[in-house]
């Protein structure tokens, strides 16, 4: 299970892949992956179609107040 696993770990998108290389080239990790960020049309595809997207695969910019969301639904 990918949110229990202890060799499974999550870098933030501001940390950059800089992090990344840091991790792999100092050994504290033997691999890094970084994927495309998820588009906003993906995601809400994904929720439409009732399904749910994997931990952690989704990361957005700038990140709004907690409690505070505000989106206009057609």
């Amino acid at each position: 299970d990918p949110r229990r696993d202890i060799r499974i770990d999550f870098v933030g998108g501001i940390r950059g892949l800089g992090e990344l290389e840091k991790r792999v080239n100092s050994g504290e990790m033997a691999v890094a992956f970084s994927l495309h960020p998820t588009g906003l049309d993906e995601l809400m595809a994904v929720a439409d179609a009732g399904k749910v997207m994997p931990p952690k695969s989704t990361w957005f910019e700038p990140k709004l107040a907690d409690g505070l969301v505000s989106y206009v639904l057609d």
